[in-house]
């Protein structure tokens, strides 16, 4: 049971370290910092079976291992004041991964029924692009995207006038504009960088670093940044995001942040981690829902937002 117990402390001891030293360092680092707060289950095992073995030390040893995990798996928030003034306008946002575009026909249901002014489409092939831009060319009639099959292309459509369209460099399409919103502009950005899986963590690591450094580049304004970040709260590149552009994850404002959005489909395992967000900046947060869409493995986010002038 001793051996057992320090067994099953290796990896939350792992993982909980890298988190509080705020690296993710390199694979399996940051494939398990995806299930960080699934962690605590083998930490508490591991304390039991310490406890058990009536072995004192270990059983020190492994409370610190579940508290440290137990820490780590807090919803993050970066430390910064909101200094909100007068809402100026409410925004709907939708961010969606359609896998494709299987998830197309879905997708165009949920702008249906909800009626968003700002729609962000990941993996959006060209007939996924034809799909929305025709069939909401009155309500959603501006878009920016970058084309391409599978995975490559994606669109913003928007209900607002979009000028200074942009693209980040990527091996997926992430495209950007500014919209003027209640006469105010808007940096809109896209974000679906390339997923952590073993061999290309670095690449990994750069696209998040080049959404970093656009949402660097302009740190005043309001800014809403969405997608599929192929990142969740517990991996240090997608902190820094957040931290670079003085932005707030819409979940963690709607108290959502550990809702899981990936996988919906594929091996029977339960969807375990929020990998889709939107990321605000001179937004106050309404509501945060995630909408299923069949024909996709991830959920769509939902974001109820208020523009705020200066306070």
């Amino acid at each position: 049971m001793a051996w057992a117990a320090g067994l099953l402390m290796v990896v939350p001891a792992l993982i909980a370290a890298c988190r509080a030293l705020d690296t993710d360092a390199t694979t399996p680092v940051p494939q398990l910092l995806s299930v960080l707060p699934w962690l605590t289950v083998p930490a508490a095992l591991a304390l039991l079976l310490a406890a058990a073995a009536r072995r004192r030390v270990l059983t020190f040893v492994t409370v610190l291992v579940l508290g440290a995990t137990a820490w780590s798996a807090v919803p993050y928030m970066p430390q910064t004041v909101i200094p909100y003034g007068l809402p100026l306008a409410r925004v709907k946002v939708v961010a969606a991964n359609v896998e494709f575009g299987q998830g197309t026909g879905a997708l165009a249901q949920v702008v249906r029924r909800e009626r968003p002014q700002l729609v962000f489409v990941s993996e959006c092939d060209r007939a996924c692009r034809t799909t929305l831009t025709r069939t909401f060319a009155d309500a959603l009639p501006h878009y920016a995207s970058v084309e391409g099959e599978g995975s490559v292309g994606s669109i913003l459509l928007s209900s607002y006038p979009l000028t200074d369209w942009r693209m980040i460099p990527a091996a997926m399409g992430m495209p950007g504009a500014t919209a003027e919103i209640a006469g105010v502009p808007v940096r809109l950005q896209l974000a679906h960088p390339l997923p952590p899986v073993p061999g290309q963590v670095s690449l990994w690591k750069r696209e998040l670093g080049r959404v970093k450094d656009t949402v660097a580049a302009q740190r005043t304004g309001p800014m809403l940044v969405a997608g599929d970040f192929n990142a969740s709260q517990d991996h240090a590149a997608f902190r820094a995001i957040l931290a670079a552009g003085g932005l707030q994850d819409a979940a963690r404002r709607a108290d959502r942040s550990r809702t899981p959005t990936w996988p919906m489909e594929g091996p029977p395992l339960p969807p375990f981690v929020q990998i889709d967000h939107v990321l605000v900046r001179d937004f106050s947060v309404r509501e945060v829902r995630f909408l299923d869409l069949p024909g996709s493995d991830h959920r769509a986010v939902l974001a109820d937002l208020d523009l705020r002038g200066p306070r």
